[in-house]
């Protein structure tokens, strides 16, 4: 792990097929086994380490007299091994998991779902490689290992003439090459199940544990800060692995029934949005934490008395990000080889788009939180506000625009700027002089309203002729607010607008999404400094965004990432947020 504090999927594992040694390789195909340390979904090799490793106390003291260098990354161990291979005379095949498009003839462009004979993996960051007759450099975040090694370049199941498989082709009693490769992909996901409820017991057990030990050094908040929701991780993974176990098949894992596992545990797996969500703020706080030498000694113990392996916390706090976005590949390549006759082929393929609607989910509740401190933004700009702030209630901007408002009793008609925001419609009016300052002047609660379309003509409850008009009416107090457009398609938008709100608000409470009190005070406070500050702060992209690559003579210099829960396609879909509010002059400046 290279870079704990970008989220990547990380997908170079090396899975080990013999659940016997699960530190070592012992992949079908591959001509001899090597035993180093490879890191599979969170596998932790203890051979390493010293068996004898003292008390805590004796280890603090230890790294306080030293001059140990904390958080060097370790996971050397799968790209020696991988570099053996090769130098071995073995093939090495990665597939790739994004479009790598390029213009430089001395870097190797490829499709997603390509497959490429990694010919060089002495650099971490770009390998040489080979597809026909094409070599160069490409990114090797950009791809990862086939879990079948031994399948055949040219294609899956051989073809005869007809376009029939042949099945001629068997692995002793009378499996198909595809049976085989099903078991093993059963037999990746059973043992690295395995590996990561081990690698989540230690983090729970080694650093958990001890931390509230020391209550002079941790807060409860900055362990929640730190570890999120992992011990409930933990222990739904647990339940997880359970379920998969007793469909597992030990006798003929190809005949195994799993996707009904995941489909069982969809929902279960929404938990994972909280950690992913936490993930940069326990970023951040390891990184103030450990420019403090007792700190960096205390981690650098915990992982010694647990035996972990040589990486540092915000590696091991990692892997869930990593986990929850390689179910959807794992299920992709055990559909791959699944029959369509086979009994389990219906579960997977269902489980296949539930996984990748958790990944979807979890994806939109992270746009959600970035949305929030806009909101904190146009919040702080307006004039003269008045009440509760905008995120007490609300996370989400459905729609703005100009309306005019008419009142009772004299049916008086007022210009105004309306911001239509889950549970709430905020009503500002402009300056007279300067028009890019809006002020405050009231807000209606959506949750008590009903839209009411108007046709043209004299409206009987106000008793004036209206065009393009809708009205909001409260069902518990009667009171009614009448809005007239300018054009017929704005009316129309807006009536879509409250349908989306309406939608959005019960897919919230469907999904329990919900935003914390110390996020919304923390927008609000990020806001009110900038706001003091007398210019506005610029809005960064999230710190797992892309990285920049630049041109190169030989060997690049720099590491393109892709983004952690876009499976299937590297580019996210832009926030509309600032496109609804794009008329407002002050986020012009």
């Amino acid at each position: 792990i290279t870079s704990p504090a970008a989220f990547d999927i990380l997908p170079l594992k090396l899975h080990p097929f013999s659940q016997s040694t699960p530190t070592g390789l012992d992949c079908v195909g591959w001509k001899r086994r090597i035993s180093v340390p490879v890191i599979a979904d969170g596998a932790l090799d203890k051979t390493a380490l010293a068996d004898d490793v003292g008390s805590e106390e004796d280890l603090y003291e230890d790294f306080r007299s030293s001059n140990h260098r904390y958080g060097h990354p370790g996971g050397g161990g799968e790209q020696l091994a991988i570099n053996e291979l090769i130098s071995d005379g073995s093939v090495v095949y990665a597939e790739a998991l994004w479009d790598h498009v390029t213009m430089d003839d001395q870097e190797l462009g490829f499709k997603a779902g390509d497959v490429i004979e990694v010919m060089d993996a002495t650099n971490k960051e770009w390998w040489w490689g080979r597809i026909l007759d094409s070599e160069g450099w490409f990114p090797a975040s950009f791809v990862r290992l086939r879990v079948n090694q031994d399948e055949p370049m040219e294609d899956y199941p051989l073809k005869v003439e007809g376009g029939k498989e042949d099945d001629s082709r068997r692995f002793g009693m009378g499996q198909t090459t595809k049976d085989q490769m099903r078991t093993n992909v059963i037999n990746e996901i059973i043992s690295t199940e395995r590996d990561y409820i081990k690698h989540l017991k230690d983090i729970c057990e080694g650093y958990i544990k001890q931390c509230r030990k020391r209550a002079d050094m941790f807060t409860e908040e900055q362990l929640k800060t730190i570890f999120g929701n992992i011990e409930d991780i933990y222990r739904c993974q647990k339940k997880f692995v359970k379920a998969l176990e007793k469909k597992f098949n030990k006798d003929h894992p190809h005949l195994s029934e799993v996707g009904s596992c995941f489909l069982e545990y969809q929902t279960e797996f929404q938990i994972y949005s909280e950690y992913c969500n936490n993930h940069p703020n326990a970023c951040m706080e390891l990184s103030r934490l450990t420019k403090v030498n007792k700190y960096v000694y205390f981690f650098e113990a915990c992982r010694l008395l647990q035996k972990m392996i040589d990486i540092s916390l915000d590696g091991f706090l990692l892997t869930p990000v990593q986990k929850i976005c390689k179910y959807p590949l794992q299920l992709a390549e055990l559909l791959k080889y699944t029959n369509p006759q086979h009994r389990d082929f219906k579960d997977v393929e269902a489980a296949l788009n539930a996984m990748k609607n958790v990944a979807r989910l979890i994806n939109e509740r992270k746009r959600r939180l970035e949305n929030i401190d806009k909101i904190a933004q146009w919040q702080s700009s307006i004039e003269d506000w008045e009440g509760e702030d905008v995120l007490v209630r609300s996370s989400e901007l459905i729609y703005s625009g100009e309306l005019a408002k008419i009142s009772h009793p004299q049916a008086k008609s007022q210009q105004r700027m309306f911001f239509l925001f889950d549970h709430q419609l905020v009503c500002c009016k402009k300056d007279l002089l300067r028009r890019d300052i809006l002020y405050y002047k009231s807000r209606i609660n959506m949750d008590d309203m009903e839209i009411l379309d108007v046709e043209d003509g004299k409206d009987k409850d106000f008793n004036i002729s209206v065009k393009n008009a809708f009205k909001l009416h409260c069902r518990d107090t009667e009171e009614v607010h009448l809005f007239c457009a300018k054009k017929p398609e704005q009316k129309q938008r807006w009536l879509k607008a409250f349908e989306n709100e309406r939608r959005q608000v019960q897919l919230d409470q469907e999904t329990g999404f919900s935003i914390t009190e110390v996020q919304k005070k923390q927008a609000m406070l990020n806001a009110s400094k900038q706001h003091h500050a007398g210019k506005p702060k610029a809005v960064t992209r999230p710190y797992y965004d892309f990285l920049m690559r630049q041109k190169h003579p030989t060997l690049p210099t720099t590491l393109p990432q892709q983004q952690v829960f876009m499976l299937a396609e590297p580019k996210r879909k832009p926030s509309n947020f600032w496109q609804n509010i794009s008329r407002l002059t002050p986020f012009r400046k």
